[in-house]
């Protein structure tokens, strides 16, 4: 198996990136923390998926997403596109902690997922992940935080937006202060 690639970036097509490591060009489809790396010199940790009609390269930024990708592959219903997709879309401890809060709003935002997959994935991972993730501190707190999500969500926030502008405001106030303090401070 191809664990790890170091070398130059030679290109990017619609299929990935190509990574020339000794004159030799791997076509990687690669997350976009591997993307936005400022120099030519790139080193992507890789998961190799093996098809009878194809061998797919896939890569990722730290192991710690290469990790994630793999739990995912282990849901059923979720293949490696869309697992790339789910670890392209935020930070491993991110998804992590949408896991064990049960926020399933995180992963139908996603497309190629609906409901009942993303129910599947927090279900299947949460157990796998268990001991891995750190449990919130406070379930009240955990519960407004989701709450104020989705309330920004419903007001045409995406989910990802409505976290940055919720982090910006004390975690401690109501979830309805803490969507009008998130609401005045993007106006």
């Amino acid at each position: 198996m191809i664990a790890r690639l170091r070398g130059t970036k030679a290109g990017v097509t619609p299929a990935g990136l190509v990574v020339d490591v000794g004159g030799v060009g791997y076509l990687v489809q690669v997350t976009p923390s591997v993307l936005r790396t400022p120099c030519d010199e790139v080193t992507v940790e890789t998961y190799l998926h093996v098809r009878e009609d194809a061998l797919q390269l896939f890569g990722f930024g730290s192991a710690e997403e290469r990790d994630l990708f793999v739990h995912l592959l282990s849901v059923n219903g979720v293949g490696p596109k869309v697992a790339l997709a789910i670890v392209s879309g935020s930070t491993p401890a991110e998804l992590r902690r949408a896991i064990a809060l049960e926020d399933t709003a995180r992963f139908e935002a996603i497309p190629g997922i609906g409901k009942k997959t993303a129910q599947r994935v927090v279900l299947e991972l949460r157990e796998k992940l268990g001991s891995a993730v750190d449990a919130p501190e406070r379930s009240g707190v955990a519960a407004g935080e989701l709450v104020a999500r989705d309330a920004l969500v419903g007001l045409g926030y995406s989910v990802v937006e409505a976290e940055r502008a919720l982090a910006a405001v004390d975690p401690d106030l109501p979830a309805e202060e803490r969507v009008r303090l998130a609401l005045r401070s993007a106006a």
